[in-house]
């Protein structure tokens, strides 16, 4: 699309890490279903957190500058062609890291410890035995870690990484836990993010607040706010704002955020494009116009739609034909926005999107 110049996305990525923000724990999504429930156990104990990609480069996590970094499971096997990996340098960051199953057996590969396939994995939940030689910072005296633990694993960790000590094990697992306190690397093969695991919150919390030390300034009460506040910072005060509204939980916040912060230099369009179910779009302009008073503009481009499917039967070409038509009709709309409005230029596009 031609009349937009710059983008606004989603609250994570507005400005830079400050106020709430400030030195988040990030997790490395590594392929697993936990990443983001990880996030939010993180956000719960009062820290924010943020998901990235596994194979972010150290630069730019550094450029985040966060107070540690977790590790996600994932289905794969380290021994996999293509299976995710991270960039080595992020364990020279000088911040904990803490690798959680898959995430545990990809730390003890690269910090040169050993990872077997044993062929004898370990599924739902499994008794963790500590060793009680050893005071393990991590486990420390988290209530229920040492009873029952919730597993999901093939491979198995047989030698942890050089200078890291083994806390923990099973009957299967030689090396459930393991930790260097000095370089703050911490791996365990269960899931403390579930329920499944008792004292597995109790054990994140330890990780996040007392070994890394993560400020506790996240409070979803102001997030509101401060993102409001972001937005007013990143858009300045020139410049026409629109936003492809779809009525969908994603865009309608995105919209009333924005709209919150700058007020009606923001032009919401709502494309129907005839696809809806039966009353839909009259819904979504009594909600977004009448009830919440965002600036809309209801574009009836559904016989347009409506022609150009008629006699496609196969799905992605039906997929092709919509997002297309759908890109053209919003540009179409934005550049009659900006001549009907003094030649204001529409210089930045909002977009909600899945977390």
């Amino acid at each position: 699309m031609s009349a937009p110049t710059e983008a606004a996305t989603d609250g994570a990525s507005l400005g830079a890490h400050t106020g709430l923000r400030a030195r988040p724990v990030v997790v490395l999504d590594l392929g697993g279903q936990y990443a983001r429930l990880i996030a939010r156990r993180v956000r719960d104990m009062g820290t924010y957190s943020e998901v990235l990609r596994g194979d972010v480069d150290a630069a730019t996590l550094r450029g985040i500058e966060p107070s540690a970094i977790i590790l996600s499971g994932g289905p794969a096997s380290v021994y996999e062609p293509g299976a995710p990996s991270v960039d080595p340098e992020l364990f020279e960051l000088g911040v904990p890291v803490l690798g959680i199953c898959y995430g545990m057996q990809l730390m003890a590969r690269e910090l040169g410890g050993t990872v077997a396939r044993t062929g004898a994995g370990e599924y739902g939940g499994t008794r963790l035995v500590r060793d009680a030689a050893v005071t393990g910072r991590l486990l420390g005296d988290a209530a229920g870690v040492g009873d029952t633990v919730w597993m999901s694993h093939r491979d198995s960790v047989s030698a942890p990484p050089d200078g890291a000590v083994v806390t923990a094990s099973t009957e299967h697992a030689p090396v459930a836990a393991f930790e260097d306190v000095e370089r703050g690397r911490y791996g365990v093969q269960f899931h403390p993010e579930v329920v499944h695991t008792p004292g597995g919150q109790a054990m994140l919390e330890r990780f996040v607040h007392e070994i890394a030390g993560a400020p506790e300034a996240w409070d979803p009460e102001h997030v509101i706010e401060e993102t409001v506040e972001r937005i007013r910072a990143q858009v300045g005060t020139e410049g026409r704002v629109l936003c492809a509204l779809s009525g969908g939980v994603d865009s309608s916040v995105a919209a009333m955020l924005v709209h919150r912060a700058i007020g009606e230099r923001l032009t919401c369009v709502f494309v129907d494009h005839g696809l809806l179910r039966e009353g839909e779009a009259e819904q979504v302009v009594a909600t977004m116009d009448g009830r919440f008073h965002l600036p809309l503009v209801h574009v009836d481009a559904s016989e347009r739609f409506l022609e150009l499917l008629a006699g496609v039967e196969d799905p992605e070409q039906k997929r092709r034909i919509i997002g297309e038509t759908f890109i053209r009709t919003f540009e179409a709309e934005a550049r009659r926005i900006a001549a009907a409005d003094d030649g204001e230029p529409v210089r930045w596009l909002v977009q909600g999107t899945l977390y």
